[in-house]
C-alpha cells in the first residue's frame, strides 16, 4: 500500500461549507392540499409555495410545468461529486425521479399523487461541475388509475444526453379516478 500524506487533504484551506435552509415541508403540503397538481408545481416554479427540501439539499429548481412535462435545472457544484470527480449518480436519479413524479402531478386532480414502484436509470455520460447547467425532464408514457409510466432525460449543458430513465409510479390518493 502507498503512503499517502493526509495532511494537507485535511487542511483549514481545502474545507468547504455549506448551509442549507427549508420551510417546514407540513404547512406546504397543508397549502397545495386544495390545488391540482399542475396548479401545485406552477406555484412552486412561481415561488407562491416553497421547494420541497429535497431540492434546496441538492440545489435544484423546477423550470418548466406543462401538462405532462416538467423540466428541473441545476448548477452543478462541487457538493455533489464522489472521490473521482464527478457528480454522483444519486444526484441524477434525484432529478429525475423528481420530474417524472411531478409530470404525473400535473394531471392529476386535488387530493390526488404518485409515489414511485420502479425506477430504471441507465447512464450515458458522466457529469461534473464543468457539465454545465444540468436539465432533467420527465414526461408521462402511460397515465393509469393504479399506476403510470414515465419517461426522463438528464442532459448536460451543451444538450447532450447524459442519463435517460424510465419508471412507474402507483397512483394514491382520493380524487377522480384517472384515465
Amino acid at each position: 500500500m502507498t503512503t499517502i500524506d493526509t495532511a494537507d487533504l485535511f487542511s483549514p484551506a481545502k474545507r468547504r461549507e455549506r448551509v442549507v435552509d427549508w420551510q417546514a415541508p407540513g404547512p406546504a403540503a397543508k397549502a397545495a392540499a386544495g390545488m391540482t397538481g399542475m396548479e401545485a408545481m406552477c406555484a412552486i416554479r412561481d415561488g407562491i409555495l416553497p421547494e420541497p427540501p429535497m431540492a434546496r439539499l441538492i440545489d435544484f429548481r423546477l423550470r418548466i410545468a406543462e401538462p405532462g412535462r416538467i423540466v428541473m435545472e441545476l448548477e452543478p457544484h462541487e457538493g455533489l461529486e464522489n472521490t473521482i470527480g464527478i457528480l454522483h449518480g444519486a444526484t441524477a436519479a434525484a432529478l429525475l425521479d423528481t420530474a417524472m413524479g411531478c409530470a404525473i402531478s400535473t394531471m392529476l386532480p386535488a387530493g390526488q399523487g404518485a409515489v414511485t414502484l420502479d425506477l430504471k436509470l441507465a447512464y450515458l455520460r458522466p457529469l461534473s461541475i464543468r457539465s454545465g447547467t444540468i436539465s432533467a425532464e420527465g414526461k408521462i408514457i402511460k397515465l393509469g388509475r393504479q399506476t403510470s409510466h414515465t419517461e426522463g432525460f438528464v442532459r448536460d449543458g451543451a444538450g447532450n444526453l447524459a442519463v435517460h430513465a424510465t419508471a412507474i409510479f402507483s397512483m394514491i390518493g382520493e380524487g377522480p379516478a384517472t384515465k
